[in-house]
């Protein structure tokens, strides 16, 4: 159990620390929409790299953010029904349902990667007037395919045990318990 755990903990901790570097995007992008703003409207001077740069730093806070996101139960979930199920009969559902989400993994994974492949095979730059490459942002939909697919693993694991000890896995009560 002690090496379920550490990998658990690993794919955690990866994700939690992505996700505060992540973070730090939003400031990124409310200083560039802001420097754009006072830029375009107060010195009639605007940069033709302000609005690109801020769109593709959201595309890139979005999508690899999503690991994050699971591993802290925050993406939707139609739940009116779900709430009221016990602890274990909420892992039954949830492992059931995660067909599902691997079929998304997957296709992400699959599509996101030729899409990648395909843009760093020519080495992509957009066609504004600015031209950053475009590949190095493709790339991260495969990278946040992988975490995503790491922590979807990480969660069907813990609602195995769940179901099967009917004790909540929840990554931080695993670890207590097994120490206390």
């Amino acid at each position: 159990m002690r090496a379920i755990n550490a990998i658990l903990g690993f794919v955690d901790a990866l994700n939690d620390h992505l996700g505060r570097i992540l973070s730090y995007a939003v400031l990124l992008m409310f200083l560039l929409v802001l420097s754009e703003v006072i830029r375009r409207y107060i010195f009639n001077a605007p940069t033709v790299w302000g609005q690109e740069l801020t769109q593709l730093t959201f595309g890139v806070y979005v999508i690899l953010s999503g690991g994050h996101i699971l591993r802290w139960g925050g993406h939707v979930n139609v739940d009116i029904l779900y709430t009221k199920f016990s602890t274990r009969t909420k892992a039954l559902v949830d492992i059931i349902t995660s067909v599902l989400f691997f079929l998304f993994c997957g296709m992400l994974l699959i599509y996101g990667g030729s899409l990648a492949l395909d843009s760093m095979s020519y080495w992509e730059h957009s066609i504004s007037a600015w031209g950053p490459p475009l590949w190095p942002f493709k790339l991260m939909i495969p990278t946040a395919a992988v975490l995503l697919l790491l922590q979807g693993i990480a969660k069907l694991i813990r609602d195995i045990i769940t179901l099967t000890t009917g004790v909540d896995a929840s990554s931080q009560e695993l670890v207590k318990k097994e120490t206390a």
